[in-house]
């Protein structure tokens, strides 16, 4: 007799379910802590409690003048954009042209040893990178442009550091993809640069959206390799030659000093760059129009 009903499950898998639920709970409620201590020690600035503070203070203010209660953060914060941005779109088509190398042109021995020098440069310390900025690319900006420590060392070296995250994730959102594809595009007679274009990418645009949104958060929390090769003067960034201070910047170098207001506005920094991440993340998940960590092909 055939017996219909729930299939049973095994103590394993049940274990195995709780312990999965645990750390997704302890996951979500560190996250709360952070956010909450973030809120908690910027709260009275935010909150516009205290003399030339409030949130629109806070953003939109251009003096950075904590000894005299001033905490513009405007320059900061467009300084951190525009390092950003600047990355992006030049490790964007860089790490896009590297993973489709490694996917549907280099053999495969000389794949695997490209894929191999891009996980190692992905894990080199972002302290390196920028000891190599200051000590290599500065003094040649500075020779073209002075000072030489400017937006523009800024955005080379997290450009540098960033694309080989976006690589590597897009070359695992093209191995991702069903073999049909593959079939299907080939029947129709269409040439590997058309299918890699009209086919393979927009197939793979919600693993590469969620590479680029792991490179740009990477790029927006990045501290040290920016606080070494940017200049650290708080300004609005006029020209690509121009030293900026970046948020994660600012946030290092006066943290160990900070008091009272001075350091609740750090904190109010934190809370912003977690903003801007937490933004980028609902931008990526509503244009992918999938959740991203649902794999693309079920």
């Amino acid at each position: 007799m055939i017996m219909y009903g729930k299939p049973s499950t095994s103590r394993t898998d049940r274990w195995l379910a709780a312990t999965l639920q645990l750390f997704t709970t302890i996951t979500v409620l560190l996250l709360i802590t952070i956010v909450g201590f973030l809120c908690l020690e910027s709260w009275q600035l935010i909150s516009g409690s205290g003399q030339n503070t409030g949130i629109f203070a806070l953003l939109s203010g251009q003096d950075w003048y904590p000894l005299e209660g001033k905490f513009g953060m405007g320059p900061m914060i467009l300084a951190s954009l525009a390092v950003t941005f600047g990355a992006i779109c030049l490790a964007l088509p860089i790490g896009l042209a590297c993973a489709i190398c490694l996917q549907f042109y280099a053999s495969r021995g000389i794949a695997r040893w490209f894929e191999l020098a891009l996980i190692l440069l992905a894990g080199i310390p972002s302290v390196i990178f920028g000891l190599w900025g200051l000590t290599r690319l500065v003094p040649i900006i500075g020779s073209w442009q002075p000072p030489g420590a400017s937006m523009l060392a800024a955005i080379l070296v997290l450009a540098l550091m960033i694309c080989p995250t976006v690589a590597l994730t897009t070359t695992a959102a093209l191995r991702a993809l069903p073999l049909s594809l593959t079939a299907g595009s080939e029947a129709l007679g269409l040439r590997l640069p058309t299918q890699i274009i009209q086919v393979y990418l927009p197939a793979a645009r919600s693993g590469i959206i969620s590479g680029v949104l792991l490179a740009t958060a990477r790029a927006l929390g990045e501290t040290m390799a920016v606080l070494m090769v940017a200049g650290n003067v708080v300004q609005n960034p006029s020209d690509l030659f121009s030293p900026v201070r970046v948020l994660t910047a600012n946030i290092a170098l006066e943290m160990a000093y900070a008091m009272g207001d001075h350091r609740g506005s750090l904190f109010a920094s934190g809370l912003l760059l977690t903003a801007l991440v937490w933004i980028l993340s609902l931008w990526a998940n509503r244009a992918s129009g999938q959740r991203l960590l649902r794999a693309p092909y079920v």
